[in-house]
């Protein structure tokens, strides 16, 4: 199990944290830019080792009913990756935000929380989606093709 001490210098390294003491020695890391009123990333990190990251409901992580899974024997691999995706989730734009944006003209990338991307590209009146140099799928508007995307779990770049 790392200590305080190490989870503290784990966490340190990501710059867009923000720690904030609370009470019993404990501390709390912010993600200000946060897209949402959440904002805190690290929850409780306490002395004894204990503590929690905000990962909602992020598939691939057991977390309690406020979306917090705890790290009190987390590898420092798996607080890094946790932390991360936390980032990621508060950072991402919402379904509604990004329907909201204008077209694209030609050609954009998309990428979900795995890393993999699509190419989302207008040509000859349509909306093709392609993996690599393969075509995926093609929508007659935008709109389509966005929506498409979205319930994908991709979000532009």
């Amino acid at each position: 199990m790392l200590t305080f001490e190490e989870k503290k210098a784990i966490i340190d390294t990501f710059p867009q944290l923000t720690a904030k003491d609370v009470s019993m020695k404990r501390v709390n890391y912010h993600f200000e830019d946060s897209l949402y009123e959440k904002t805190v990333v690290v929850y409780h990190l306490h002395p004894n080792g204990n503590g929690f990251v905000f990962v909602g409901d992020l598939p691939g992580y057991e977390a309690n009913e406020k979306g917090l899974v705890n790290i009190r024997e987390a590898s420092e691999s798996e607080l890094r990756a946790a932390i991360a995706d936390s980032i990621r989730y508060l950072s991402d734009k919402t379904e509604e935000e990004v329907i909201e944006q204008e077209p694209i003209s030609k050609e954009e990338e998309w990428r979900n929380r795995e890393g993999q991307t699509l190419l989302l590209a207008n040509e000859d009146e349509l909306w093709n989606v392609y993996t690599g140099l393969n075509l995926e799928e093609s929508f007659e508007s935008f709109k389509e093709a966005e929506r498409y995307l979205l319930e994908e779990g991709f979000r532009p770049k």
